[in-house]
């Protein structure tokens, strides 16, 4: 489900990132392990197309491997 996962055109950004925020807490439930820069970059490359200069600003402007979650979707 992780590598498959994809934001719906019609889904919010508050839905997609509780949708993303349990599926990332239950894959490290069961051990797995990521890096803050592997989840920016995820949420950034599953964002649905209407996303697309935003992600470029935070991409060009933003250290991924030092920017939280949190923080990340706040920026969205």
């Amino acid at each position: 489900e992780y590598e498959l996962l994809r934001m719906n055109h019609a889904e919010s950004i508050s839905d997609f990132q509780k949708h993303f925020t349990h599926l990332i807490s239950h894959l490290i439930d069961l051990g797995r392990k990521f890096e803050e820069e592997e989840l920016n970059l995820k949420v950034l490359q599953c964002l649905d197309r209407s996303w697309l200069a935003k992600v470029i600003v935070i991409e060009e402007s933003k250290d991924l491997t030092s920017l939280t979650l949190v923080t990340l979707f706040g920026k969205l």
